[in-house]
């Protein structure tokens, strides 16, 4: 199992017709409120960085994401590409 994690950028004035759109793509893809969406506090240029958030998901689960991010509906609200970060537990410490 891995922690997946997605960042991007989004305009402000796109940031309130977005917001819906992402968590209605979580809500689909994985249990309702095991994904998070998290931005970073401040805008800076007029962009804001977001991050999408799965948890504890299936090495498989990269793929499908993207696979479905392409019909989601952000083309136009996202400003470049979405960047995907893959991390994994350390084993316990002794």
């Amino acid at each position: 199992m891995i922690d997946l994690y997605v960042y991007y950028k989004v305009r402000d004035a796109h940031a309130a017709a977005l917001a819906p759109l992402v968590c209605a793509f979580q809500a689909r893809l994985i249990q309702p409120g095991a994904a998070r969406l998290l931005r970073r506090p401040e805008s800076r240029d007029g962009l804001q960085t977001w991050m999408e958030v799965y948890p504890d998901v299936p090495d498989s689960f990269a793929a499908e994401l993207e696979a479905a991010a392409a019909g989601a509906g952000f083309e136009g609200l996202i400003e470049g590409p979405r960047r995907v970060e893959v991390f994994m537990e350390f084993p316990p410490c002794a």
